[in-house]
């Protein structure tokens, strides 16, 4: 008789599982988006969001294209309209695979639904029309969620410092005793950095440009094709498409990508703000080691909330 060490060491397979075994759960999710993200910004990061958005791009370049003189009709307009937001992804997974280009594969999946539309869509543009834009869309959104989420806390914090304003605590140097001071002042000092925070949100918000309408290298060399050499023509078109998309700057130069430094502007706003939240928490850590406060703890909670 098998001992059950030798059943599992000839019926478990310890590499791997069966593919018809929990079909629905066979995909990788990251757990910073499966647990952490909240709905809004796993949203504004999603496949629904993204191509999307391409075929919005697709329409403002091409509605500015019409305005500007290229021959493109209202009707074609119409059906990219009407069809901006029943992605087959199955049928750009499809032509992706026969083209081996991501972006064609969903210029066919919407021409396939805008069969008017097809010869101008992506009517003179790169890939990075629709891949960098795209990118700095979801980017102000994403920041935009994020100011928002710092003004509730900004205003959880103010409640809670009003709340506690007379409250006597000890206060800490280099966390050695010094002298009083209350729990509302303390929480002041949070709310000091995340405030500092919100600012820097805002401004890169008020000042976050557009890749808009560069070309394959930069040199806007196919719209220029496109309409004889006029280069007023294709600033305006540059203009008119940022506008749409509601943008009020777009970058002076680029290459066929935007400059990345606009996402280390970024990165660097976040970094800020995970500082702040960080900072926050350590002292609350600190100060519950200390018994100076308290953790909340739920009637059927198991372990540290943390």
């Amino acid at each position: 008789m098998s001992s059950n060490a030798e059943k599992f060491a000839s019926e478990v397979d310890v590499t791997g599982f069966p593919g018809d075994v929990l079909p629905e759960q066979q995909k990788y999710e990251h757990p910073l988006v499966q647990r952490y993200a909240t709905k809004e910004m796993s949203a504004i990061w999603s496949p629904a969001m993204k191509f999307t958005t391409w075929r919005k791009l697709w329409l403002a370049l091409a509605t500015a294209e019409q305005e500007l003189g290229l021959q493109i009709t209202d009707e074609q307009l119409d059906q990219m309209r009407s069809h901006l937001y029943d992605v087959d992804f199955a049928k750009a997974e499809e032509y992706e695979s026969k083209f081996r280009h991501d972006v064609m594969g969903h210029v066919h999946a919407f021409g396939e639904v805008a069969p008017l539309a097809m010869p101008i869509i992506h009517l003179g543009a790169t890939s990075c029309y629709v891949g960098d834009n795209t990118d700095i869309i979801q980017l102000k959104e994403g920041l935009k969620l994020v100011r928002r989420k710092l003004v509730q806390v900004l205003a959880v914090l103010r409640d809670f410092a009003q709340k506690y304003r007379d409250l006597p605590t000890l206060g800490f140097t280099h966390y050695q005793p010094a002298q009083l001071t209350t729990v509302g002042k303390r929480c002041t000092l949070w709310m000091q950095d995340l405030l500092l925070d919100y600012e820097r949100v805002s401004y890169e918000l008020e000042n976050l440009p557009m890749r808009g309408v560069k070309g394959t290298t930069g040199t806007q060399a196919t719209f220029l094709e496109l309409f004889d050499g006029d280069h007023e023509k294709v600033k305006l078109l540059n203009q008119k498409v940022c506008s749409m998309m509601g943008f009020d700057k777009c970058i002076p130069v680029s290459g066929q990508t935007y400059t990345r430094k606009i996402d280390f502007h970024i990165l660097s706003v976040l970094s800020g703000i995970a500082q702040s939240a960080y900072k926050m928490c350590g002292d609350i850590r600190l100060l519950a080691n200390l018994k100076e406060v308290e953790e909340p703890f739920a009637n059927n909670q198991i372990g540290s909330s943390a």
